[in-house]
């Protein structure tokens, strides 16, 4: 959940710069990072990898200006004596805060927009399981960042409804991928092409012990001067061959008692023009949906100090060609199911060690062939570690 700083909305990735917000340094240093290892029991197989690894540096300019900056080293090795190194070395924000009053500020820069739980919420501390879910990976592409501006503030009238507009660069549906969806068409910041933008709204309400969100966004995906998207039959413009994401999500805490739900769907009412052009097999619609429950057994004791033994489970549904154009191909494979379950022990402040078992449910594999008609089932047991500091 998130905390009220100066009546603004702070969540759980903010506190990484908290002492900027509320304590008087002027400059710190701070970080997250998480590691996981995975067992593949069906195919007998293992990985583990460093997933990620973020440095924070913020500066408070004055009272009203601040900075915060996170840059994100993935998979470990970049470059180096890997020929394909796994690695990548990103910027997964930078951009400054300028406080208008009280209730309300501007974001400028790169940054993650209010949708879903995970993109603004991403610290490995704050989720269970070894790996976020799926849902916010494949249907909701976290983190989704962008180059823009970005409004935020709370109603006086309606206590506890906060709201947020930003506008920020638009996706490129060259890279979108099938069975990914729109994850590889994310521009993140780096040489963003095209005229081509995203808006986002959002609606947070925060009522007892219940956290309710709603957002919605539209993104241009042609990523194209004018005179090449005509050659390619593509539309051009700020909104050009738009993709659509919708969804709303509940969160309700109380006690050592948690309950998260979401949903989420994405339309791309051009997408025939898409795959007419790239070829990349893209889907009309994808819906996805996911259910958590969880319980700390420290109950109340949680409340008074930093220890937490947290039992879950949750279940996830995806449809990644829910549907399709004419032109497309349907993968049953890309109907996903999951089942997760395990604990997350919290030590101290800022430390989780996790564990989880992860079983996955596919439709048919090679549908069309023969000796592939069965669905494709298997599980993994997994291990991580999560810190923030």
């Amino acid at each position: 959940m998130a905390t009220v700083s100066n009546s603004q909305i702070v969540t759980s990735e903010d506190s990484l710069a908290n002492g900027l917000i509320a304590g008087s340094q002027r400059t710190i240093i701070s970080g997250y990072g998480e590691s996981r290892a995975s067992y593949d029991i069906k195919n007998q197989d293992a990985n583990a990898t460093l997933k990620r690894a973020v440095l924070f540096v913020g500066h408070k300019f004055n009272t009203r200006i601040i900075l915060f900056t996170e840059m994100e080293l993935e998979d470990a090795v970049v470059a180096g004596g890997e020929e394909d190194a796994p690695g990548e070395l990103s910027m997964e924000q930078a951009f400054l805060k300028f406080d208008i009053n009280s209730s309300t500020y501007f974001v400028a820069g790169l940054f993650t927009p209010r949708i879903g739980i995970i993109n603004e919420n991403h610290l490995p501390t704050t989720y269970n399981g070894t790996e976020r879910p799926y849902v916010e990976t494949l249907i909701i592409p976290a983190t989704w960042r962008g180059l823009g501006i970005g409004y935020y503030g709370n109603s006086d009238r309606l206590r506890g409804l906060n709201y947020s507009l930003s506008l920020t660069n638009g996706m490129n549906s060259e890279h979108f991928e099938n069975g990914s969806g729109i994850r590889e068409g994310r521009q993140e910041g780096g040489k963003v092409r095209g005229t081509g933008l995203m808006l986002n709204g959002s609606l947070l309400y925060y009522y007892r012990s219940f956290r309710i969100q709603f957002s919605s966004s539209m993104s241009g995906t042609t990523a194209k001067q004018a005179s090449i998207a005509d050659t390619l039959h593509l539309q051009s413009g700020s909104f050009a061959n738009p993709v659509f994401v919708n969804e709303v999500n509940v969160q309700y805490r109380h006690k050592g008692i948690e309950c998260k739900v979401l949903a989420c769907m994405v339309n791309l009412p051009d997408a025939a023009n898409i795959n007419q052009t790239f070829g990349n097999n893209t889907a009309t619609r994808m819906l996805g949906a996911y259910a958590e429950l969880s319980y700390d057994l420290l109950g109340r004791k949680a409340t008074q100090n930093t220890k937490a033994v947290i039992l879950f489970i949750r279940a996830e549904y995806l449809d990644m060609n829910q549907r399709i154009p004419n032109n497309a191909t349907f993968v049953d494979m890309n109907r996903k199911s999951y089942l997760i379950a395990g604990l997350t022990y919290k030590p101290v402040r800022g430390v989780a060690i996790k564990m989880d078992y992860t079983g996955r449910l596919t439709g048919k594999v090679y549908e069309n062939l023969p000796f592939g008609t069965a669905s494709y089932k298997n599980g993994f047991i997994n291990v991580g570690l999560g810190y923030n500091f």
